[in-house]
């Protein structure tokens, strides 16, 4: 029998993200004759940790909060001790091969950004690659941007999300990346289908308007509620249920009162299984500052919800303006006017709801794993 190419993919956890879905999704559909894939996690946590599939060997380097004591001042304790731990082996990557890894591999992955410095200061002689997700525009950090870009720099192949995560980056800095590609998300439409008919959803208020992120200030779910609470204020009636968590939560919680919104802007936050929620809406909003090329788009446009989404990133890779989806800009001007048009030109709505029915063909997953495929055994040759 061939040997298998040994993968070790590199991930903080797996919080229910579009990132730990595309993992999951790849560990599913990758030739399991061809490699041995392990999966080293920071934390065992999140709601997507019991997905991962029973052939791929998880290592893991600490805990995660579910795992932790319901004492606040224990779990504070043990948390400030996992930091700390993190921390060390951060910085110390040879004592963490030495007790955690303890074998060669041919290739390594850097799911995103943040598992960068743990692959690049690898002691192993492993074929390295970046995979990378994010639209670089909208960080006003540059120092941050630069040190990211930089790094790509020194992988020996990296994977963009989409061609506009990589232009983006020649566009504005003027650097190019010869040794990588562009492979777009797998998107599982049938999987959302099947899902979406788990369980009966009802909302009091139509029509609704269902969206599906993390709940961090760049997805701009803040501005949604005040386009939300325009709308309402203008004559039109409607709510908006949020699928999500995150660390704008709480933030979002109190904005919703201050506004006198909270049985209107629903916060629904994570779900395991949000797809009857979205299929039970009548429309869908996508209001992020940035994105690279988000599953959720080509899942929603599988359910037949017509989608208004800001146009970012990898997104117009996705719909076609006034034909399969509305874009929008992501600001609360443009946001309010999509959204407006949706609740008043139904001929509008029908046609992009007949047009994403044919235009979801778009989207070939097989073609994605070929490609992904193709990539790691390309370098192993190369590591030979």
């Amino acid at each position: 029998m061939p040997k298998k190419i040994k993968v070790l993919f590199y991930h903080r956890s797996m919080e229910m993200g579009g990132v730990e879905r595309v993992i999951l999704d790849l560990f599913q559909n990758l030739p399991q004759d061809l490699f041995d894939i392990t999966l080293l996690l920071n934390t065992f946590q999140g709601e997507l940790r019991h997905e991962i599939p029973p052939h791929i060997r998880v290592i893991t380097v600490e805990k995660g909060r579910e795992d932790m004591s319901s004492n606040k001042l224990i779990k504070f304790a043990q948390l400030v001790k996992r930091a700390i731990i993190l921390w060390y082996y951060r910085k110390n990557p040879k004592a963490l091969f030495r007790k955690f890894i303890k074998t060669d591999f041919d290739i390594e992955v850097a799911s995103g950004y943040t598992d960068f410095d743990a692959v690049l200061n690898s002691p192993m002689k492993a074929r390295k690659i970046a995979w990378f997700h994010s639209d670089v525009s909208y960080d006003p950090d540059q120092k941050r941007v630069m040190s990211r870009i930089t790094s790509l720099k020194k992988f020996d192949w990296v994977i963009f999300g989409s061609l506009q995560t990589r232009d983006v980056i020649k566009e504005l800095y003027h650097i190019e990346y010869p040794n990588s590609c562009v492979i777009y998300n797998a998107i599982k439409i049938d999987e959302a289908r099947k899902k979406s008919l788990d369980f009966p959803v009802s909302f009091d208020q139509r029509p609704v308007f269902s969206s599906m992120g993390r709940l961090h200030i760049r997805k701009n779910y803040h501005t949604l509620m005040k386009v939300h609470k325009r709308l309402l204020d203008d004559g039109f009636e409607h709510s908006i249920a949020v699928i999500g968590g995150g660390s704008e939560m709480e933030n979002l919680k109190t904005q919703a009162k201050d506004l006198d919104v909270e049985k209107s802007y629903l916060l629904l936050d994570s779900q395991i299984n949000p797809y009857p929620y979205i299929k039970n809406s009548d429309y869908f909003i996508f209001p992020s500052e940035s994105e690279s090329y988000p599953l959720t788009i080509g899942e929603v446009m599988g359910l037949e919800i017509p989608v208004i989404s800001t146009n970012v990133g990898g997104i117009p890779e996705m719909i076609e303006h006034n034909y399969d989806g509305l874009l929008v800009e992501p600001n609360e001007e443009s946001i309010y006017q999509g959204m407006k048009l949706f609740l008043t030109d139904k001929t509008l709505v029908e046609k992009i709801k007949t047009s994403a029915k044919v235009s979801v063909t778009k989207f070939d997953n097989d073609e994605i794993y070929r490609q992904v495929t193709s990539v790691f055994e390309k370098q192993y040759q190369l590591k030979q």
